[in-house]
């Protein structure tokens, strides 16, 4: 076998093992390093524009080039049992307001079709980036308006308050779920290891890694700016798939010393085997998740870049530092046992060798009659599947993300009943060579005109020229509630009717943006997304186990099985949040829609993900069919052996997935439920029957490659053999 094509794992396995303080140092210092000088540049966020798409990113790009910011602009509803009984109450709120020197552009209180509730309008003064860090001394002033007058409710909204909201509750949640995570795989590795160093090992390198890709992605922002929480989801990701990626390494490691082997065998046969699934694993990952790139949405993009680093910094350190620290540490890797657990993973392991332990008696039905549990595990995943055919996407609303109970989605309920149409105003953006002109002016006064006589708009429709600078903006309030059907109708008789046919002529440019045309514009760019993320996806991880196992059958199959985990994903949040099945026993309001950009995200993320088990056990699988051994005696080893290491980089992933679904986000809630259902369907009804039992109905065609592709490499999937144990190796192909 040309060591040149099987043995890059090895080589880099032994150069460290060899240089142990060249490697351990010299990772920790390239972290440092990375991590420091990405904090010293800082890290650029997205603009609004380049977060957004279509027609509503060109009418944001076009107030960004001008200069043009629109301050962050508040209302404050005031609530009387009898009508106009909130005036007094306005004309205090509007003192109080003033003298807290944060705002500006009081408007006069309006007054409401039932008369019962009166609005004022105002802005914040400075940048409206940072207005929701200086929207406090507002908020109080809000609250001792409605304490000082007796009988009068207030409900505050708008862009510094909702900012104020958003910002602490991504962070707090964020937070502890970054806290959370730690613990929980720490935890499960001493289950799984026994001991409290094998079980620290894996957390360190996870750690390190992500450390490394915060540095790295502060750099890499200034190119790709990034979205505010990217951070948060690579750091969850890189742990789970850096924390997998030393468990199968050390696992294997374990495995061989407990067999007999010296130190430098058990480390170099693990280099061969499990080092060398992890490097197909993570250029899997990577490869999938690049998909993002073909997205025209600058959110996949900076989501490709974060995950792409920290799986190649999680995949480098597994084949680098894991191999040297564990040379370094010999058998003190077992030190800080805890004898109830590591008692019972000996007991575990005798079983194992055995008899096969819990999976070799699963297997054995299993293999005796694959064509039952092929049906039987296909249908379990095709009714966890059907939910995904009546899957509805959209731009979650406030109400949805945040919950029906939130104080601020109650402000936007309240505030859009009584004034539709208010909070979220469509944004007319027009660029002209002369705005001060006669003509562009009369252009403007019927365009209010045909506003008003449609019957489809608010009457406080504001407009804003910025002569110098070319731009005019024109603030529409929306019939409804800014996203229900009549507030839809209004966006499209604005778009395809008043704005091209009024302002078209007198005008360069014209687009409409806001909230609901951001939205649909958003969604609309996913839908066209989808397709060509998935078929490169799809194409790529196909000829990736096309090329290392050198089978047509396991490239298809791949292929399926990662469909079917997927459609598992989609199946279940559409079950729970959508339809509400069982959302009331995990504590979660359903939404009634799936956060439109879930689905794209999901599926490029378990497309990569789920790859490290498949590569994982078919590699086993794999290696004991090169030995010589029969498919089904090769399936039996593969998973028996692979069942541990499997079963604990699951739980793990699970684990930390699961946190998310107890943050307050819907878009949050949707994703971690979503991925910690896939990933246990994956590692259970997939991998350990569904698999089996089709490589099983499969048999030696499974390893069957078309003539005309004979000339792929043939690549190794077990150790290489020693002087002391030489045995000859059982080609690929038979």
């Amino acid at each position: 076998m040309n060591a040149t094509r099987r043995g890059l794992a090895v080589r880099l396995g032994g150069w460290s093992t060899r240089h142990r303080k060249s490697a351990i140092i010299g990772w920790l210092l390239f972290v440092v390093v990375v991590a420091v000088v990405g904090g010293m540049s800082g890290s650029r966020q997205m603009t609004d524009s380049e977060n957004g798409a279509g027609d509503s990113a060109r009418a944001q790009k076009i107030l960004e080039d001008a200069g043009v910011t629109t301050p962050a602009g508040e209302m404050v509803m005031l609530r009387s049992a009898d009508p106009d009984g909130w005036r007094a109450a306005a004309g205090d709120l509007t003192a109080r307001l003033e003298k807290t020197g944060e705002t500006a552009r009081i408007q006069p209180p309006v007054r409401s079709a039932s008369g019962r509730e009166g609005l004022v309008t105002f802005q914040l003064k400075g940048d409206p980036d940072t207005a929701g860090k200086r929207v406090k001394p507002v908020q109080d002033a809000v609250a001792a308006t409605g304490s000082a007058h007796r009988g009068i409710t207030t409900h505050e909204f708008g862009d510094a308050t909702a900012q104020h909201e958003l910002d602490g509750m991504l962070a707090n949640d964020f937070k502890k779920a970054e806290l959370t995570a730690v613990p929980l795989a720490l935890g499960i590795l001493l289950v799984v290891f026994g001991a409290l160093v094998a079980a620290l090992l894996p957390v360190l390198l996870g750690l390190t890694a992500c450390i490394g890709t915060f540095g790295l992605l502060a750099l890499v922002s200034h190119k790709l700016p990034l979205y505010d929480s990217t951070n948060s989801v690579m750091f969850l990701v890189g742990l789970a798939v850096g924390v997998d990626y030393c468990l199968f390494y050390l696992r294997r490691e374990r495995d061989e010393r407990a067999a007999g082997r010296d130190a430098e065998t058990a480390l170099r046969i693990a280099a061969e085997t499990s080092g060398r699934a992890v490097l197909i694993s993570g250029v899997t990952v990577m490869l999938a998740m690049s998909g993002m790139f073909l997205s025209g949405l600058m959110l996949f993009k900076g989501f490709a870049v974060a995950t792409l680093l920290v799986v190649l910094m999680a995949m480098l350190g597994s084949v680098t530092v894991l191999p040297a620290t564990l040379s370094w540490l010999g058998d003190r890797i077992d030190k800080g046992r805890v004898p109830l657990l590591n008692g019972r993973r000996k007991s575990r392991k005798e079983g194992v060798r055995a008899s096969g332990g819990v999976t070799g008696t699963l297997m054995k039905p299993v293999l005796a009659r694959p064509k039952l549990f092929a049906a039987i595990s296909g249908a379990l995943l095709l009714m966890l599947c059907a939910p995904a055919l009546g899957m509805k996407t959209e731009n979650l609303g406030m109400e949805k993300q945040f919950g029906s109970d939130a104080p601020l989605t109650v402000a936007y309920k309240e505030i859009t009943g009584a004034f539709p149409g208010g909070p979220a105003p469509a944004e007319v953006v027009v660029r002209a060579d002369d705005i001060s002109s006669p003509r562009f002016g009369a252009a403007v006064t019927d365009f209010k005109q045909r506003l008003a006589d449609s019957g489809r708009f608010g009457k406080a429709v504001e407009v804003e020229l910025h002569a110098k600078q070319g731009v005019a903006r024109i603030e529409v309030p929306l019939a409804g509630n800014g996203e229900n059907a009549a507030s839809k109708r209004a966006l499209d008789t604005l778009r395809d009717d008043l704005v091209p046919d009024i302002l078209g002529p007198v005008s360069d440019e014209a687009y409409v943006g806001g909230e609901l045309a951001g939205s649909r514009d958003f969604t609309d760019q996913l839908k066209t997304d989808i397709a060509p993320v998935f078929a490169f996806i799809a194409a790529v991880t196909f000829l990736l186990m096309l090329v290392c196992f050198r089978s047509l059958p396991i490239a298809i199959v791949s292929i399926l099985l990662n469909l079917l985990s997927v459609g598992a994903a989609y199946g279940t949040m559409t079950a729970v949040f959508q339809h509400g099945w069982g959302a009331e026993l995990l504590g979660m309001e359903p939404a009634g829609a799936i956060e439109s950009w879930m689905p794209l995200f999901v599926l490029v993320i378990l497309f990569g993900l789920s790859m490290d088990y498949h590569v994982f056990v078919v590699s086993r699988i794999r290696e004991a069919h090169d030995r010589g051994l029969s498919t089904r005696d090769a399936i039996r080893e593969g998973i028996r052996s692979t069942a541990g290491s499997v079963t604990g980089a699951a739980a793990i992933m699970v684990a930390v997935f699961s946190v998310l679904g107890l943050l307050r986000m819907q878009d949050m809630q949707q994703m971690g439920v979503g991925l910690a259902v896939a990933v246990l369907v994956d590692a259970t009804l997939v991998r350990m029957l569904l698999l089996p039992s089709l490589m099983a109905l499969l048999g030696e065609r499974n390893w069957y490659l078309p003539r005309a592709l004979r000339w792929l490499p043939n690549l190794s999937h077990g150790e290489a053999p020693t002087p002391e144990e030489s045995r000859p190796l059982v080609g690929a192909e038979r």
